[in-house]
C-alpha cells in the first residue's frame, strides 16, 4: 500500500484509504478507481500524496521507491510560485522597513517602491479569490501580510474602476503603507486572544493619525498615499474615524483601500476568530456599501472578482464539493453549483454558501 505523490498517481489507480479535505470531509472514498478528473481534483485541493492499493510485483516496486517519492512529494509541497516568492520577499522587506523606523530614521521608500514594482509585474498571476499566500514561517505580524495582499487587490480594483494608469501603482503603494501607523501602537494588542477593551480600541484607532504623520513628510510621495493612511477607516456617511469626514472629502485612494481592507480583514484568520468565506464577505461588502463604502467601487469589485469563476471547484458549507456551472449576474456571489450531477442554485437555497474555492 504505497504512499505516492499525486504527480505520480495514474488514472486507474485505486485508493487504499479515504482522502479528506482540510475541513475534514471526504473528498474521494477508499476503493475508488481514479480518473483523470479525480487527479485534477486532488491537485486543486493541494493534496500532496495519497495511499494507493496495488498488488504483486507492482506493489513491491513501489515499496522499493517509497522513500524517494515521499521526499519528492515533500519538496513539491513547499515549492512556491513566482508570485508567492515575490510576495514573501515583499513581506520581509516591509517588515524590515517598518522595524527600522525610529527617531532620525527615514522610511526605506525607494526599496519599498522597487519591491512593489517587482511584485506587481506578476499581477496577471493574481486571483483575489484563489491566491494562497505561502506559509508564514517567520511569524510576521498579520497586518503586514494583509498589507501586501491589499496592495495586489487595490491595484486590481483601481484598474477595474478605470483610474488613470499612472495611479494604479500609487494606489497599491497606499494599500501597502496604509497601516504604517501600527508601528506606533503597542504591538501586544495585535496578539490578544480576545477583542480589545474600549481604551485599547481608542488607542488602536490612532494608527490612522500616526500613519499620516509618518508619511506626509516622505519626499515625492503622492498625497493620496498619506491620505489613505489617514482615511481608510472613514465612511462616506461620516460614521468612520478619525475625522468623521464624508463623501467627496475622502480621497479616492482611501475608498479603494477601505474595500480591500475590509475584504482581507474578514477573509484572514485572527487570534480570536476564524477566517470567513470569501463569498460571504463579498455579500457583506455589498450590503454595507449603501451609505458606508463607495457603491460603484464595491459593485465593480464584486462583479469583476466573480466574473470568471465558472468551472471553479468549490466546497459548500455542508462539506459537499461541486463545480460552479452558471452565474446569474444579479446574484454574483450565489452561483449555480453542480454536485454529483445535482444543480444547486445558491440564490434560492440561502442556507447554503461557498466556504472554500479551489483553482482547476
Amino acid at each position: 500500500m504505497p504512499v505516492l505523490p499525486v504527480s505520480q498517481v495514474r488514472p486507474g489507480d485505486c485508493l487504499a484509504v479515504d482522502v479528506h479535505t482540510t475541513l475534514g470531509s471526504v473528498l474521494l472514498q477508499e476503493g475508488k478507481s481514479l480518473t483523470a478528473r479525480d487527479l485534477e481534483i486532488l491537485q486543486a485541493f493541494l493534496v500532496p500524496s495519497v495511499d494507493i492499493r496495488r498488488s504483486g510485483v507492482e506493489a513491491s516496486a513501489s515499496a522499493a521507491t517509497n522513500q524517494e517519492t515521499a521526499a519528492s512529494a515533500a519538496a513539491s509541497e513547499v515549492a512556491l510560485t513566482s508570485l508567492q516568492q515575490k510576495f514573501v520577499e515583499m513581506e520581509m522587506l516591509l517588515t524590515k522597513a517598518f522595524a527600522s523606523i525610529g527617531p532620525g530614521q527615514k522610511l526605506m521608500i525607494l526599496e519599498i517602491r522597487n519591491g512593489l514594482r517587482e511584485l506587481l509585474e506578476l499581477i496577471n498571476d493574481y486571483s483575489i479569490l484563489m491566491f494562497i499566500p505561502p506559509l508564514d514561517r517567520e511569524k510576521n505580524d498579520r497586518w503586514i501580510r494583509k498589507s501586501v495582499l491589499m496592495a495586489l487587490t487595490s491595484y486590481q480594483l483601481a484598474r477595474w474602476c478605470k483610474f488613470p494608469e499612472k495611479d494604479w501603482t500609487a494606489v497599491a503603494l497606499a494599500a501597502l503603507l496604509h497601516d504604517i501607523g501600527n508601528t506606533r501602537v503597542d504591538s501586544t494588542m495585535f496578539r490578544k486572544p480576545s477583542g480589545l477593551t474600549p481604551a485599547e480600541l481608542n488607542e488602536m484607532r490612532q494608527h490612522t493619525v500616526y500613519g499620516f504623520r509618518l508619511l506626509e513628510g516622505v519626499p515625492s510621495l503622492n498625497q493620496g498615499v498619506s491620505l489613505a493612511a489617514l482615511q481608510h477607516h472613514e465612511r462616506i456617511d461620516g460614521s468612520g474615524y478619525p475625522m468623521k469626514v464624508a463623501g467627496d472629502k475622502i480621497h479616492p485612494y482611501a475608498k479603494i483601500v477601505a474595500i480591500a481592507d475590509m475584504y482581507h480583514a474578514m477573509t484572514s484568520a485572527r487570534s480570536h476568530r476564524k477566517a470567513e468565506s470569501p463569498y460571504l464577505v463579498l455579500e457583506r461588502l455589498q450590503s454595507e456599501a449603501f451609505g458606508k463604502l463607495d457603491p460603484f467601487y464595491v459593485q465593480t469589485f464584486i462583479d469583476r472578482t466573480t466574473q470568471f469563476h465558472n468551472g471553479m471547484l468549490v466546497q459548500l458549507n455542508d462539506n459537499r464539493v461541486g463545480e460552479i456551472v452558471f452565474t446569474d449576474r444579479s446574484h454574483p456571489t450565489r452561483p449555480m453549483v453542480s454536485v454529483n450531477g445535482e444543480i444547486i442554485n445558491l440564490a434560492k437555497q440561502r442556507d447554503l454558501y461557498i466556504c472554500s474555492i479551489y483553482a482547476m
